[in-house]
């Protein structure tokens, strides 16, 4: 006897849910391989278990299309404000500004280096304290840094948090449907168990090939060994005449 494979994609648990139910719909009660506690069940559960792989998949999508626009904004803003930190650099460097104002930035006075935006959150800390340092400056009488100045950076900046914000609700909202789908795909698979095992136990009785035959009907998924697969395409030997 080939053994049985439960399903291990949600295609096909879909699939074995699907046909089970579609069985339990052309037959009565009466004449189902199943019971009824497991065809209400199946009814209950299968439009649940679709709706959230759908929604999963949406967001997903959804997550995948925005990365790319997302990546832009973020690399605009590192751009901006790397500039904005070297035109400061080289107007120290050419006398026109006191390396003392550096600290309005947070930054080393005595060094000239840029600082790290390698990552969102480097971004954010710095971007900040650069654009409320410059504003400060210039309330107290500095002279605005240009190309960039700070209002353009600024914009740079909140572009980039708000994208940041939207970015961070779509991985929310895939990470929570892909924790719901994780508790939905076991109960899936209980579901699916029960079932088959209701399925094989009604057939028990009849013979080997009718009985596989049976309980296909019903979406089990049967496979032979390597063993059983040889001997059941070997060639009918030859009767002599």
């Amino acid at each position: 006897m080939p053994y049985r494979r439960l399903p291990n994609t949600d295609t096909a648990r879909i699939k074995a849910m699907k046909t089970a139910l579609e069985k339990g719909m052309e037959l009565p009660p009466y004449k189902l391989a199943f019971s009824s506690k497991t065809i209400v069940h199946l009814q209950k559960f299968l439009p649940q278990f679709d709706h959230n792989l759908q929604l999963y998949r949406q967001a997903l999508a959804s997550q995948n299309n925005k990365n790319k626009d997302y990546n832009e904004i973020l690399r605009k803003a590192r751009i901006y404000l790397t500039h904005f930190i070297r035109v400061m650099n080289m107007a120290i460097f050419r006398g026109e500004l006191p390396a003392e104002m550096r600290a309005y930035y947070g930054l080393a006075t005595d060094e000239s280096t840029v600082p790290s935006f390698n990552t969102e959150n480097e971004l954010m800390s710095w971007g900040k304290r650069i654009i409320d340092g410059e504003q400060f400056r210039i309330k107290k009488g500095g002279s605005p840094i240009t190309n960039p100045t700070i209002a353009v950076v600024k914009v740079r900046f909140e572009n980039f948090i708000e994208a940041w914000t939207f970015h961070n609700t779509l991985a929310k909202r895939t990470i929570d449907y892909t924790a719901k789908n994780y508790n939905l795909r076991k109960e899936a698979d209980e579901i699916i168990l029960q079932l088959w095992n209701e399925v094989e136990n009604t057939h028990k009785a009849l013979p080997e090939e009718t009985r596989k035959t049976k309980c296909e009907e019903y979406g089990l998924v049967y496979f032979y060994r390597k063993g059983e697969l040889e001997k059941v395409n070997a060639p009918e030997p030859q009767s002599l005449t």
